[in-house]
């Protein structure tokens, strides 16, 4: 089985380099998702998944390796209806843009294009199902037929050995749902998961799309077939380098020579940790620093914002624990340094403070960091790099940003005190009149 065989060699290729494996040990976060979309209506949310172990007996036999899988979430973003092919845009622009969203995957099986999408965040983190409750095999069987109905492959080939091991008398279309289960949709089923939430405005959202369905055209076209390669163009490629069209970070090339590409590619669990300190950690107080780092400049001087930035929380939840499909003892590794372990260190200073997982925490911290920023404000003529083209432009927005920024923040923050802190497993699902108003303050400043 394709699936199998590429979590035999991402295993192999992973061993190569030191490697630090962990099950799920962190405090499962929940959000309070309509609060969060009231003040960002347009978010991108990359997910590291774990490995995936279905129990034998019934149905297709399904795993992968620890290297672990993962998966993008857009939020204000919906699928192109009767495009017979996977293909998204934005969502008309108005109140019920935060309802909507798609969730993205990348996989080795399909032939003409690079990712799918699945309609619905419930449906694609939990194919529709309380993730506390037992996931049965009827519960299983009865979410792939919805599936189905959506039309998730429609318009998609998968490659021919796909089927090698399909069961005799099963049709193509049913087992291409089989096979796909916990990594295409309902990915809560089968997988662990640890996310990472990037607030977006509607404007930078549609370059992040644009890139996508640019990424599936030459296959639509039939120009020439996908291969996934898990060094030179892998699930991981595919994020990084949509957030790097809005100068989040700096593009990571794919189809590099592969002794090169061994030894520098992205993997699931390293891109949760680099992404959530991209967004939470970059020296924003720092003006020389900013302006040394290429991308953040471009992002200042190009988009108005940085690419740390209030909202870019964290979100994890364990695989559905009561489970008659999957098994639950799930690893996925980091890509580390084998003596210093240094992502593993970065991974445990996430969980240990709260602005990364808190939505309040998080914009109490930008808060505080901005009004130093306002603070510790230095002349123009101090700084040796006011002769470089391009500093005195960025040191002017840089300041107008900060300032802007605390105002906003101000207003979001005056949304959430009416609701009681709770910790974050015990977020429920109600926002306030007043968080919402905040909504236009907020996307403003994401512009």
């Amino acid at each position: 089985m394709r699936v199998a065989r590429v979590g035999v060699v991402a295993s192999i290729v992973l061993s190569l380099a030191g490697c630090s494996a962990a099950r799920f040990s962190v405090p499962a976060t929940e959000p309070d998702e309509a609060a969060y979309s009231a003040l960002f209506p347009y978010y991108v949310e990359f997910c590291a998944v774990s490995q995936l172990r279905k129990k034998p007996g019934f149905g297709a036999k399904v795993e992968s390796g620890f290297g672990g899988h993962s998966v993008l979430y857009l939020n204000g973003v919906c699928k192109v209806k009767d495009a017979h092919y996977p293909e998204i845009a934005l969502c008309d622009d108005g109140p019920e843009v935060a309802e909507n969203g798609v969730g993205l995957s990348v996989n080795a099986h399909y032939k003409n294009a690079n990712w799918v999408a699945t309609e619905g965040r419930d449906f694609f983190f939990h194919g529709g199902l309380d993730p506390a409750a037992r996931l049965t095999r009827a519960d299983y069987a009865r979410v792939q037929a919805k599936a189905e109905a959506m039309g998730i492959y429609d318009g998609v080939q998968f490659h021919r050995e796909v089927f090698d091991d399909m069961p005799a008398g099963m049709p193509r279309e049913d087992f291409k749902y089989e096979m796909s289960v916990a990594t295409d949709y309902a990915i809560g089923f089968g997988r662990d998961r640890y996310c990472a939430r990037v607030p977006m405005s509607r404007d930078k959202m549609a370059r992040v799309v644009t890139f996508l369905n640019g990424l599936n055209e030459p296959y639509r076209r039939d120009d020439k077939e996908f291969e996934w390669d898990i060094l030179r163009d892998n699930c991981a490629h595919v994020t990084h380098n949509a957030l790097a069209t809005v100068d989040l970070w700096d593009e990571w090339p794919i189809d590099r020579f592969v002794l090169f590409a061994a030894f520098d590619f992205p993997v699931p669990k390293n891109e949760f940790v680099n992404l959530v300190r991209r967004t939470n950690d970059a020296p924003v107080d720092d003006l020389p620093a900013l302006y040394a780092d290429s991308a953040a400049r471009r992002a200042l001087l190009n988009d108005d914002w940085l690419p740390t930035e209030p909202g870019a929380i964290v979100e994890t939840e364990p695989v559905f624990q009561k489970n008659d499909v999957y098994d639950t003892d799930l690893m996925l590794i980091f890509y580390d340094d084998p003596i210093l372990g240094r992502y593993q260190s970065r991974f445990d200073r996430i969980f240990a403070d709260p602005r990364y997982t808190d939505l309040r925490a998080n914009l109490e911290y930008f808060v505080a960091l901005f009004d130093k920023v306002e603070r510790d404000r230095r002349p123009l003529a101090t700084y040796p790099e006011r002769t470089d083209p391009g500093f005195v432009a960025f040191y002017d927005r840089y300041y107008d940003l900060a300032g802007r920024q605390s105002a906003v923040l101000r207003a979001g923050l005056a949304g959430l005190q009416t609701a009681p802190r709770l910790r974050p497993a015990q977020f429920g699902s109600s926002t306030t009149e007043r968080g919402m108003r905040s909504h236009d303050q907020l996307a403003a400043m994401q512009r």
